[in-house]
């Protein structure tokens, strides 16, 4: 199985050939968000993740310090089940989960999607880890990763894939969460980071995996 940077790379060089000028206007503004450091306020390792409770797919609410209680977390902030990368790297984290358990960890993946009937349904949430709804990005905002969508973007999202992201986020349209993953100790101490305004470039499970390696 083709690792998950191959798999992005893939279908990165296939929006190149389907829609060379949407990819244009993508790289020009990965430049412009490097140039100005956008995403350089995330939580940095050695700093204590804010707490929180959110929704999971069902509508519960969960805490963070109830997820600590199990042991160290994995989180990872993704856009949406309308990502076809968040998918790409939310399908590669459930093939390594098995491993990321027996290390003693649990993952949780959060997304601004509102908790309704349509996220029940979705691939992701028929996954073997918890989907958490962080409405209006409030969480990643703590977190340092919440990334104002470009007009750009938002239009191709609009007419190009005809998503209304206004009701899939329940009114916010507008702030999506930076792909980011997150580890973090049972005492809540993020002890590896992966960070990147590129939303088509992914952290590797084996990454997360070596890292937990060297938490335990």
């Amino acid at each position: 199985m083709k690792n998950l940077r191959a798999q992005t790379d893939a279908k990165i060089a296939a929006g190149r050939k389907n829609n060379p000028n949407f990819m244009k206007g993508v790289d020009a503004i990965i430049t412009k968000a490097k140039a100005f450091e956008e995403g350089k306020n995330a939580l940095k390792v050695g700093e204590k993740a804010p707490s929180f409770e959110l929704p999971n797919a069902e509508g519960k609410l969960i805490s963070l310090d109830s997820l600590l209680e199990e042991g160290p977390l994995v989180i990872t902030f993704y856009r949406g089940d309308w990502c076809p990368y968040c998918n790409l790297q939310l399908r590669a984290l459930q093939a390594k989960l098995n491993k990321i358990k027996d290390l003693g960890a649990n993952l949780v993946a959060i997304s601004p999607q509102v908790p309704d009937g349509s996220l029940t349904k979705s691939e992701i949430s028929e996954m073997d880890f918890i989907v958490m709804s962080d409405q209006n990005a409030k969480i990643a905002s703590k977190y340092g990763v919440a990334w104002e969508v470009p007009e750009f973007m938002a239009e191709h999202m609009r007419v190009d894939r005809n998503l209304d992201l206004d009701k899939i986020n329940n009114g916010n349209a507008s702030v999506l969460p930076i792909p980011a993953t997150f580890i973090l100790n049972r005492k809540g101490i993020v002890t590896w980071n992966y960070v990147n305004i590129d939303y088509r470039t992914r952290s590797e499970p084996d990454e997360i995996i070596e890292a937990l390696k060297k938490l335990s």
